[in-house]
């Protein structure tokens, strides 16, 4: 009878309302409006929100009583010391970004997108009140490396030894510290695996310098969308012949929230849309949208990136968590122009930041 009160207790649905509520890297594009979500639509106690401004900007950060900004690190001791000890969820969101920028720095990403979750995990392991702790794992680092008819990628998935990227391999090892402490801490850890999201917020040139253009050009649809408004050529690397699983940033942040609220601990969920869409067509829509009529600039595959077709199975998700995405590509994509568009004068001061630093790249 224990053992089965305890099942009971773990599937049980946890309300977000008048919880505390930390959200490490929440000046970034997702945890924004993952906080942004959680003040309109629940009621926390208070919202913690920690972020370096590494690839964010302060801008992201909600003007609200209930949201206490953090500036700094959470592998800083002085950070941790600051947070409540009664902490009820924790979104933990923060990653040093992306697969190009961890390439050029490999000891960056260690610094911020690994040692931040091992310093994370053990400051808060024997913190009474937790309830759910989400870690935002990558989709992308169990996914097959194929260049032919992708097939959708299980949470089961065979992990390979060989990565693309250092970011790859920090997400990973990430999910197995927070495995780790579930085993020996019962620590109530879920794991949320991101396919490509996109969406409002997402600032090109948020941030510091990170060494690479790609701090400026960050994923593929902010980067074609402001190219496409400005009528450059959008750059199709492998011919546009790639295909990934594009997520809507409000069906992402629903996903976290279904993570928080009915996962299961020890357990991961992807939270994708299940649909594959090849890069070459996601030009099209957005010229199509953008009335560019600038022909495309076919590139050879990045030497570095094996991955090319690939899309996440939403079966678990959707029997678990009741989870799946509702905005389909089209539409995400109009809405995400639309924000731009209001965005202009933001983006164009976050992209002219670096221009020093791209043309000495030159």
């Amino acid at each position: 009878m224990a053992i089965k009160n305890n099942i009971n207790t773990m599937y049980k649905k946890i309300s977000l309302n008048k919880l505390k509520i930390l959200i490490v890297g929440g000046a970034g594009f997702v945890g924004s409006n993952l906080s942004n979500y959680l003040l309109k639509e629940y009621n926390p106690s208070k919202i913690w929100i920690v972020d370096n401004l590494l690839s964010a900007e302060k801008v992201n950060v909600p003007a609200d009583p209930v949201v206490k900004f953090i500036k700094g690190s959470i592998a800083e001791n002085f950070i941790l010391n600051q947070l409540p000890k009664d902490l009820d969820i924790v979104f933990h969101l923060a990653c040093y970004h992306g697969n190009q920028s961890s390439i050029a720095n490999p000891i960056l990403d260690h610094d911020n997108n690994l040692i931040t979750t091992l310093k994370l995990f053990e400051y808060i392991k024997n913190f009474k009140n937790l309830k759910k702790v989400v870690y935002a794992a990558a989709g992308c680092a169990v996914a097959e490396k194929t260049q032919n008819n992708a097939k959708p990628t299980p949470e089961d998935a065979p992990v390979s030894l060989f990565h693309d990227s250092p970011y790859s391999i920090s997400k990973l090892v990430g999910e197995m510290y927070g495995n780790y402490f579930w085993k020996l801490y019962k620590f109530p850890f879920v794991k949320a695996r991101f396919q490509n999201v996109y969406g409002p917020r997402e600032i090109l040139g948020a941030g510091r310098w990170r060494g690479t253009i790609h701090t400026v050009w960050r994923n593929v649809i902010p980067t074609f969308i402001w190219k496409s408004l400005h009528g450059e050529k959008l750059p199709l690397d492998n011919n546009g012949r790639a295909s990934r699983d594009f997520i809507f940033v409000d069906d992402i942040v629903r996903g976290l929230i279904s993570c928080a609220e009915k996962g299961l601990s020890g357990e991961t969920y992807n939270l994708a849309s299940g649909s594959e869409t090849n890069i070459g067509d996601l030009a099209k829509i957005i010229n199509n949208y953008t009335g560019n009529k600038t022909p495309v600039d076919l590139k050879p595959a990045r030497d570095w990136d094996s991955s090319g077709k690939r899309f996440g199975s939403i079966k678990k998700s959707k029997d678990k968590l009741n989870f799946e995405a509702i905005i389909d590509i089209k539409k995400g994509i109009q809405m995400t122009i639309d924000w731009t568009k209001k965005n202009k004068n933001l983006i164009k001061r976050t992209i002219s930041k670096h221009k020093l630093m791209i043309q000495s790249l030159d």
